[in-house]
């Protein structure tokens, strides 16, 4: 081994040694990406922001000099849409085992009890789109990537409807998180009301408010995400829009920091 070769090696069994025997951070990390969940959101991120990126550079390629030593903006707008590509790609096939949670899950709702009746027939309604949702999607993917031959309006027109039934589990959800506010907010008066009459203890009293603030906090990002979801579905439901990428990249980035937010979170 070289003399360079042997201050590299010690430079970086130094550095790793400062890290110590455990980081929990990084230990989290890699937990959070081992995950189909944790990696999606992640790539989520790349597929929409990178829009944004793209839009900027596009946008000042006729003002901006080329950066020293690498390629010209529009070059470089260019490389990075090739990546994002693969990536909203990948994210598809990630979602190949996606209708199996949703078969599962229709069979946990007609055997558990539901938070209330409305509740459980938008869950009902919601489920079952994504049950038509998730087949079509696959069927779009494949043949836009000539794996199955589809002719190209057919292929488009499975695409639109596939947009739509995911608009109608986007729409619904806003009626879901409006009748899961309205009934923890009869769950926070009954607990308000057993508090003044002394029916619960102390620890019991901030166990039950610590669990309302975390529904509450869930339903506001719920609310952000699907508002980000909202003109998205809309846009990939109509077969003539003239939705601009920027927005697309936008409201899906902003869908997409909250969700990695939400995985991250449920992360142990």
């Amino acid at each position: 081994m070289s003399e360079k070769s042997a201050i590299s090696s010690y430079n970086i069994l130094t550095v790793a040694k400062l890290l110590g025997p455990s980081t929990p951070l990084l230990d989290r990390l890699i937990r959070f990406l081992s995950t189909v969940r944790g990696t999606d959101k992640v790539l989520m991120c790349i597929q929409y922001w990178s829009k944004i990126v793209v839009w900027y550079l596009q946008k000042r390629s006729g003002s901006m000099a080329p950066l020293k030593g690498g390629p010209p903006i529009t070059t470089l707008a260019e490389h990075i849409k090739n990546f994002a590509g693969p990536v909203s790609d990948f994210r598809v096939l990630l979602r190949y085992y996606g209708l199996l949670p949703m078969i599962q899950y229709m069979a946990y709702l007609e055997h558990n009890p539901s938070p209330s009746r409305l509740h459980l027939n938008i869950e009902r309604v919601q489920n079952l789109s994504m049950v038509i949702y998730y087949p079509l999607e696959h069927i779009y993917w494949l043949a836009s990537h000539n794996v199955i031959p589809l002719a190209p309006q057919k292929t488009d027109r499975i695409g639109i409807w596939s947009c739509r039934f995911w608009a109608i589990w986007v729409v619904l959800e806003f009626g879901r998180i409006a009748e899961q506010y309205r009934l923890l907010r009869r769950k926070e008066t009954r607990l308000v009301k057993s508090i003044k009459d002394a029916e619960i203890t102390i620890t019991e009293r901030d166990e039950q408010l610590a669990s309302i603030r975390s529904e509450k906090k869930a339903m506001v990002l719920g609310t952000i995400i699907n508002s980000g979801y909202l003109p998205l579905t809309v846009h990939w439901s109509l077969e003539n829009s003239g939705f601009p990428d920027v927005l697309v990249g936008l409201f899906g980035g902003i869908a997409a920091v909250c969700q990695v937010y939400a995985a991250w979170q449920a992360t142990p």
